[in-house]
């Protein structure tokens, strides 16, 4: 449809929201198939695609992401294909009608599934050529191929797509934030691959928040007459009470929204957990925005350099890991957090943990693919610290990725190799993460984790057998002094305590008042704790950690000092604010958390020092 490609070349054009994580928020359970409403509850589709459009989206996509004979069977809905996507796109268009308004038909990837056998490449251009179809049938204007994460099946899809129509389509990647694809593509050889093909307009969607966008956009250079879209999804999920909470509020999209389009993006919309408020408020700012027509890219990588150490070998572990907690009794302890790599390079890693061990940390804390990311095995990079560095290592432990029988295996393998400290954590949801695809297990939480690993304390597995023989793990539990509400909060943390947590790690602290709010509460409990400390490093720093990472909170005033500044100002003050709350932390506890931002290792050896 020429109409609306036209409109996209001479205007910042906004989408609409998140479709699914909002039908869940006005309450369709989490196990529902979401393409059925299109059957089932229509007035509820009808009502979230007129609710966008109210809040001034030009273009509405069909609920039929997953739509496709594979994902539907998984519900016993394989033989409703045609209807379900059909009827979505009638859905939007009676919805719609009388509106300058444009459909979208949506289609996501096949998500195959080990489970469900071998699928040739017509076997798979069957399966998107029947969606397609319907939702052609219904009367889309468009088509969103969307939240791709290999290359080569959204080109199938594309291919598909042209043998069918000759309607704009949107091809759209789900990217993880370091900008590479999971078939390993970066964003910018895609990009230049999906243009070579035919795609009208090419993007990002479903995978990364608000700066993580800006980031992979400035990547791009723009040439007269391309189109690129931008769907950010409004942070890192919460779970909490049976439903995912977004923490990105409209205010900041709207105030992110000139950053996307200075970098090129003309169709710009929300994902998951954004809502109508947040379309309303990108609409107001867009209408005075022009879009950008030509734009350099930015490719310069920053070159790190790594002294030449040999590696100092450490001849054998001792029998048993000196307590942190026994530490504790005889002199300040600092906990350091690095996390593992996200490739198969171990340089920077040993290279800081050694920095750091010099400048006096007690111990190395390794989370388990935190955010759902990617990283090498914390179990591998313990071991490599422990062989090579000499010091000790506290491993984090996620229910996430491993179910009771998994979970279980792991343990014993931590106390057979001799690793004491387990901080015990339910883990963020793997949707959020760089892997959309891959599956959150969750057979327990935290709380059934404690009570895990000091049930193998006692010799005792889940089942009641015995193990002939007893783990002496030195058991941590998390704790959120960010959180509105500080007494809920509390009272998990003691439900965790009771089930035989020995010691709290809490999240980053960004406020004195708030770290002296946290001693008050913690200190009566009478274990020990290590608050978090995490220096800012920039203004975009301080905006993603409290717009897009759950349990972080960071107070205006701070933020506010730090947009008036250049990095290097930031960074200062980001250090001076964590020596003020670590100075708290070790006043109260003689503990502290320090959380090394991206690797920056240089930053927790200043706060060290």
């Amino acid at each position: 449809m020429a109409k609306f490609l036209d409109l996209l070349h001479e205007h910042v054009v906004v989408g609409d929201g998140a479709t699914g994580t909002y039908l869940y928020e006005l309450g369709v359970p989490l196990a529902q198939c979401l393409e059925e409403l299109n059957i089932t509850r229509p007035e509820l589709v009808t009502r979230v695609y007129q609710e966008y459009a109210d809040a001034g989206a030009r273009v509405i996509e069909t609920n039929s992401f997953g739509a496709n004979r594979l994902r539907l069977a998984r519900f016993g809905l394989e033989h409703q294909v045609n209807e379900i996507n059909w009827r979505a796109a009638r859905v939007a268009r009676e919805a719609l009608k009388g509106r300058d308004v444009f459909v979208g038909g949506s289609v996501g990837p096949l998500s195959l599934r080990p489970a469900d056998g071998e699928y040739s490449i017509d076997d798979r251009k069957a399966l998107f050529r029947e969606q397609i179809g319907a939702l052609l049938d219904g009367g889309c204007d468009l088509i969103f191929l969307e939240t791709f994460t290999a290359l080569d099946e959204l080109l199938l899809a594309l291919n598909v797509f042209q043998n069918l129509t000759n309607i704009p389509v949107v091809a759209s990647l789900g990217v993880s934030e370091e900008g590479r694809l999971a078939s390993g593509e970066s964003f910018p050889e895609a990009v230049q691959i999906l243009r070579t093909a035919g795609a009208d307009i090419i993007g990002i969607n479903g995978t990364c928040g608000p700066q993580a966008c800006i980031h992979l956009l400035s990547k791009l250079a723009v040439q007269e007459g391309d189109l690129l879209s931008v769907f950010p999804n409004a942070g890192k999920p919460e779970f909490y009470e049976g439903r995912f909470n977004y923490a990105a509020s409209a205010e900041y999209f709207a105030a992110t929204l000139p950053r996307w389009v200075e970098e090129g993006a003309r169709l710009i919309g929300g994902d998951y957990g954004t809502r109508p408020e947040h379309i309303a408020a990108m609409a107001a700012v867009a209408r005075e925005l022009k879009p950008v027509r030509v734009k350099k890219g930015s490719f310069a990588k920053l070159k790190e350099r790594v002294e030449a150490i040999e590696p100092t070998m450490v001849s054998s572990q001792p029998e048993e890991e000196i307590s942190i907690l026994d530490l504790l009794k005889r002199q300040q302890v600092s906990i350091v957090e690095l996390d593992s790599p996200k490739t198969l390079s171990m340089d920077k890693f040993l290279q800081g943990s050694r920095a750091l061990k010099e400048a006096g940390a007690a111990a190395i804390t390794l989370a388990d693919n935190s955010l759902a990311i990617l990283r090498m095995s914390n179990l591998a990079a313990a071991i490599r610290l422990r062989q090579e560095v000499g010091i000790t290592a506290l491993l984090h432990l996620a229910c996430r990725d491993r179910n009771l029988l998994g979970l279980q295996s792991e343990i014993m393998g931590f106390g057979t190799l001799g690793f004491r400290h387990v901080l015990a954590l339910t883990g963020d949801p793997a949707k959020v993460g760089d892997h959309p695809g891959a599956t959150s297990v969750y057979d327990v939480n935290s709380v059934g984790l404690i009570k895990l690993l000091a049930g193998m304390n006692n010799g005792v597995n889940a089942g009641g057998r015995q193990l002939q023989g007893q783990t002496k793990f030195i058991i941590g539990c998390a704790f959120n002094p960010n959180a509105l509400n500080l007494d809920s909060q509390v009272k998990k943390l003691e439900s965790k305590l009771a089930a035989g947590a020995q010691y709290v790690m809490t999240q980053p602290v960004f406020d004195v008042a708030l770290a002296r709010q946290t001693v008050t509460r913690l200190k009566p409990l009478g274990v020990p704790i290590f608050l978090g400390v995490m220096p800012l490093l920039s203004s975009r720093n301080a905006e993603f950690l409290h717009n897009e990472v759950p349990g972080i909170k960071i107070a205006e005033p701070l933020r506010e000092r730090l947009r008036h500044v250049d990095d290097q100002a930031a960074t200062k003050i980001g250090l001076e604010v964590a020596r003020e709350v670590r100075d708290v932390a070790l006043e109260a506890f003689n503990g502290v958390y320090l959380i090394t931002p991206f690797l920056r290792y240089e930053v927790s050896v200043n706060l060290l020092k």
